[in-house]
């Protein structure tokens, strides 16, 4: 079943709704930004109105500071005091100066550059917590760090996941109750998700609740999940699941409730994606594809919904989760919101897990609807693409709404969704044998094709948006289309704002009351964080971080408005009157002569599959990278097949994180790649 909550703690339920008052993001501190979405509600809305529909055009860029390293860039900023804590790539954590943006100091975790190759989505880091002194980040290898807020200084760490394991961490960390909560990734490399809560003093591990049932045949794990994964979630699976991970990985979407003590918690997809293959015989498969209510302090179980039984399509629940009053039929009810890659609006009670209401945001191929009385989605037959039938589903694994957050406005009552409309085939993989250390989904690979006609029909497919909807009547207001999908997160002010990062436009205002554009300032940079206010010396300023970098440009930058280059991202700080000019745009390199290679239609077919499967997740579809990755149209190990067998069987480039595919392509195959390369390239280069 979509929801449950235990019989059991009814009268302890009973008594939060009758003590607790609301969350009401009016009450926030309003010169900082403390909390990831500004207060523990997230909902990404500041008071100030400094800025406003008036005075926007005065707007500009006050400062702006460079990463050291390129790579992608997702990070949120928090500033506190008069300090901006930002996270760059590899989980670089840097202390700048709110108002001028001079470095105060920076933290290098040290990560293993072959960590990246188990990353799933670029080297990313979504942010930091701060709170009593400490800043806390999670790093890419799995650890999670207290550095001294005010010198930078390493304070304690602690491993959080197996290190044998291809676990990571991308999420930024939450603080609640004197505890620090994260999770992690690794879903499509074969993990088993949970969600960890440490003493933030100390680093002491306090609760760990795991998302996936293990072997039935070992011992229970001893953590407070023991107990609902037995009597709960085990019945909703089938066959050998903890053989393949189980996926479940908490990687980004938390949020916390100080007056009822509860913590939420969004949970991702199976590992592999298809039911079928990782549950045989069916299975709802809890808590995959869910958002879990536990108590904060102890990680005790409090209800569930599922947002997705049996998720077969990478529909992840781990997006933006948001917490507010709306009046339903007449009646304050306290709720949570969330937009969750499956293409439907949820409202629920956050005391009890109760669906008040579900409607779609954009179109969904897979679903018809969600039946109130049983909070499931209906399904559309064959969505399930059945053997050997793909399936076009709408919303693609890319969601209609991904991690990049939502916000909500208090003064308008709407929620503003960075939405994207997109339609793919799914279809299950021909083979699927398990490789440690690869991407093992168990849906077919699909080669981009790389004609100029056929780029842009699939662009055609794959549509961006600012979307704001109405949660109590579920409906949209208005929408602002975008040239492409995987735009930025989004923040709302008291000055009627709505700020987000456009892909291939920089950072954008819109009037929140009807979506009219007001202003623009291009950073060249792709901002797919959320942008952040915060007021020092009666001066409003607003600050984004930006990179290229993130899954959409490392696999699909053929889709995007801009492709990027391997060039480092950084901090950018607007406010009015500001007058500093924006970094110059780097030149792009010079297409390098192709080498001549004869390949037949069954070799090119062949290389294009492989390259699909093995290397299109970091070097992009039809091998245009898109920032960060070196681009291999323009690589010199391109001259001969010698030169290219090394770093893919010899392993020569293993240091600078290009791992060895020794143990699964031979030389034929790599060869096959190579010539794929070429061909894309003599379609690619220059467009």
């Amino acid at each position: 079943m979509p929801r449950f909550t235990a019989a059991r703690l009814t009268g302890v339920l009973l008594s939060l709704v009758a003590a607790s008052s609301p969350i009401n993001a009016d009450q926030q501190p309003d010169q900082q930004w403390p909390h990831h979405g500004n207060n523990q509600a997230e909902t990404r809305y500041a008071q100030a109105s400094q800025i406003n529909t008036e005075t926007i055009g005065q707007l500009g860029l006050a400062w702006h500071f460079r990463f050291d390293r390129p790579r992608g860039v997702e990070a949120t900023p928090i500033m506190v005091g008069d300090t901006l804590y930002v996270s760059g790539p590899w989980g670089l954590v840097y202390a700048l100066d709110a108002r001028t943006g001079e470095l105060r100091w920076q933290h290098d975790p040290q990560v293993e550059p072959g960590k990246g190759a188990v990353s799933c989505c670029d080297v990313v880091n979504r942010g930091v917590a701060v709170a009593d002194g400490k800043v806390f980040v999670g790093t890419l290898d799995g650890r999670l760090q207290a550095l001294d807020a005010t010198s930078g200084a390493l304070l304690w760490e602690t491993l959080t996941v197996d290190p044998q394991q291809p676990y990571s961490i991308t999420g930024a960390p939450r603080v609640a109750n004197g505890l620090v909560m994260i999770g992690n990734g690794g879903a499509e490399f074969g993990v088993r998700g949970y969600i960890s809560a440490y003493d933030s003093a100390s680093g002491v591990l306090k609760w760990r609740f795991y998302t996936v049932p293990g072997n039935p045949n070992d011992p229970a794990d001893g953590a407070v999940s023991d107990t609902p994964l037995a009597q709960l979630a085990s019945p909703t699976w089938q066959g050998q699941w903890w053989t393949l991970g189980g996926g479940g990985t908490v990687w980004d979407s938390m949020a916390f409730d100080p007056e009822s003590g509860l913590f939420y918690f969004g949970v991702g997809n199976g590992s592999p994606h298809d039911r079928d293959l990782r549950s045989p015989g069916g299975g709802d498969n809890l808590f995959l594809s869910s958002i879990i209510a536990v108590r904060a302090d102890t990680g005790e179980y409090v209800w569930h919904y599922q947002t997705t039984p049996g998720d077969s399509w990478d529909y992840t629940a781990t997006q933006h989760m948001i917490l507010t009053e709306l009046t339903l039929n007449g009646v304050e009810r306290k709720v949570l919101l969330q937009a969750p890659k499956n293409g439907f609006f949820y409202v629920l009670d956050r005391l009890t897990g109760e669906l008040l209401s579900a409607d779609n945001y954009v179109p969904t191929s897979w679903a018809t609807h969600i039946d109130s009385a049983s909070g499931r989605p209906v399904e559309v037959p064959g969505a399930r693409y059945p053997e050997s039938q793909p399936a076009l589903v709408t919303p693609s694994q890319i969601g209609g709404h991904n991690w990049q957050p939502m916000a909500l406005n208090p003064q308008t009552g709407l929620v503003y969704i960075p939405a994207q409309q997109s339609t793919a085939f799914m279809q299950k993989a021909t083979d699927t044998t398990v490789r440690p250390g690869r991407w093992n989904t168990g849906v077919q690979d699909h080669p981009m094709p790389t004609s100029a006609e056929a780029i842009k029909q699939a662009k055609s497919g794959f549509k961006g948006f600012l979307l704001a909807w109405d949660p109590v009547t579920q409906q949209e207001r208005w929408r602002v289309e975008h040239p492409g999908p995987w735009n930025g997160g989004v923040l709302t002010t008291g000055g009627s704002l709505v700020f987000q990062g456009v892909g291939g436009g920089g950072l954008h205002a819109y009037d929140a009351r009807d979506g009219k554009p007001l202003w623009q300032s291009d950073t060249w940079l792709d901002i797919l964080g959320g942008p952040i206010s915060y007021v020092l010396d009666g001066e409003q300023y607003i600050a984004a971080a930006a990179g290229f970098g993130s899954s959409m440009h490392l696999t699909a930058s053929l889709l995007l408005p801009r492709r990027g280059m391997s060039v480092p991202g950084g901090v950018f700080v607007w406010k009015l009157g500001g007058r500093q000019s924006m970094p110059a745009i780097p030149e792009r390199p010079e297409a390098p002569p192709l080498p001549a290679v004869q390949a037949s239609p069954t070799q090119l077919q062949s290389g294009a599959q492989l390259f699909t499967r093995y290397c299109m997740v970091c070097h992009g579809a039809g091998a245009v990278a898109g920032g960060g990755i070196p681009d291999l149209r323009y690589s010199p190990y391109l001259q001969s097949d010698e030169l290219f067998r090394l770093p893919l069987l010899q392993g020569t480039l293993q240091q600078r994180g290009m791992p060895s595919f020794a143990d699964t392509l031979n030389g034929e195959d790599v060869s096959s790649i190579r010539r794929y390369i070429i061909d894309s390239a003599g379609n690619t280069l220059g467009n």
